[in-house]
């Protein structure tokens, strides 16, 4: 019976570490939100709930950007896929990106726009692609596919807006590379 309160008391205690530390993890951080050289404003980046349904893979990270730098809105959601990359090539060519960038999750009715270019993000090199995509209500919208790859393992990111192709992937880059991002993805990358 002496153990109700002590149990109590760690399960408070633990919802309210949970709770800021999801307050912290949310909010946009200041310093991280200027660009280093121009001093320029890169948006209002929010993290949200990944909405999509459970796959073989672990649910990522998603964001949503409102600033007028993003176009007027950009979603970006980002995961690792450890063991699902070619060892020896990593992301090799356009049909890599089209097959493990999460662009299906977004719509199954995608076009590539243009071939794919290299990429570099953190320690992983690898490519990106624009897409054109028609969803179901009939809008336009653009979406950009990341793959790159450490050893075995994949990091993918899928971002999508209203806005052209180029400043969707220059939104999605400029979140991918930030110091707190780049701290998160080496860690899940390592499977932390």
């Amino acid at each position: 019976m002496r153990r109700w309160p002590v149990i109590v008391v760690a399960a408070a205690a633990l919802g309210a570490l949970s709770g800021a530390a999801a307050y912290q993890n949310i909010a946009p951080r200041q310093g991280e939100q200027k660009d280093e050289q121009q001093g320029e404003q890169k948006g209002s980046w929010q993290e949200i709930a990944w909405s999509f349904p459970r796959d073989g893979w672990p649910a990522g990270r998603a964001f949503h950007c409102r600033g007028a730098s993003c176009g007027g809105g950009i979603e970006v959601y980002v995961r690792p896929k450890l063991g699902f990359c070619n060892c020896d090539r990593g992301v090799a060519d356009d049909d890599e990106v089209d097959r493990v960038a999460d662009v299906d999750l977004i719509s199954q009715y995608f076009v590539p726009l243009a071939p794919g270019e290299v990429v570099q993000i953190a320690d992983m090199a690898g490519r990106t692609r624009a897409y054109d995509l028609k969803p179901s209500d009939g809008s336009r919208r653009v979406v950009i596919g990341i793959a790159v790859s450490r050893r075995c393992d994949l990091l993918v990111a899928v971002a999508h807006g209203k806005g052209d192709a180029w400043e969707t992937r220059r939104a999605a880059l400029a979140l991918l590379v930030t110091r707190e991002m780049t701290r998160w993805m080496m860690a899940a990358m390592e499977g932390r």
